[in-house]
């Protein structure tokens, strides 16, 4: 399945560009992620919940950028697994300036499913993630106009300072959603096929219908 769009964050190149290496950010954006732990430069182990009608759980995610173009771009891979099935998505995500300290961040994603989830059709696949992908952006952009707040790194190794996306083992938590009866398949990655995350994150990678 393949997707792309874009989004205008509210805050110059430089500070979209360092939200989204930031894991405390990311926790608390991507649609569905309860946990984001570092395990090394760049890379996470995620928790996120997944549903759509009587397909639900929990989903065990990873999420790795990588060819890291300082202010221009990056590469998302996302990956994640569940009782229901998989999800597997390479995110490319571009960034440029919009003018008036705004950012247009673009990104095109190609996301493969697999197990009961991937039963469900591509057009509602697609739309959910479409979907998921701008919640993802406007987690991001409460994060940056100050609207929300970033997480706390809840475990940093013995001797190492605290610093968001520093040191491997520091974890970070995303407060619990409201209980909702509807869900959607996809809430938390959006990042990765949403940027989907993504989708992600995006592998992240699930979402909840709200």
């Amino acid at each position: 399945m393949k997707m792309s769009g874009e989004n205008v964050l509210h805050a110059p190149v430089e500070r979209v560009w360092d939200a989204l290496l930031d894991p405390a950010v990311l926790v608390v954006a991507i649609p569905g992620c309860s946990r984001l732990e570092a395990t090394g430069e760049h890379g996470y182990d995620m928790t996120v919940t997944a549903g759509v009608a009587a397909i639900q759980g929990t989903y065990a995610g990873t999420c790795r950028l990588h060819d890291l173009q300082e202010h221009r771009s990056l590469r998302m891979d996302l990956q994640g697994a569940g009782a229901s099935g998989t999800i597997g998505a390479d995110v490319a995500v571009s960034f440029a300036d919009a003018g008036d300290g705004t950012t247009r961040v673009t990104y095109d994603a190609d996301a493969v499913v697999g197990g009961m989830v991937g039963g469900v059709g591509q057009r509602m696949l697609a739309s959910v993630s479409r979907r998921m992908a701008a919640e993802f952006f406007a987690g991001v952009d409460a994060v940056l106009t100050g609207a929300a707040p970033a997480a706390a790194p809840q475990v940093a190794p013995v001797g190492l300072p605290v610093r968001a996306g520093t040191a491997p083992g520091q974890v970070f938590t995303a407060p619990a959603p409201p209980a909702s009866p509807q869900a959607d398949f996809l809430r938390g990655v959006a990042v990765g096929a949403g940027l989907v995350l993504a989708g992600v994150l995006a592998g992240a990678v699930a979402a909840r219908r709200r």
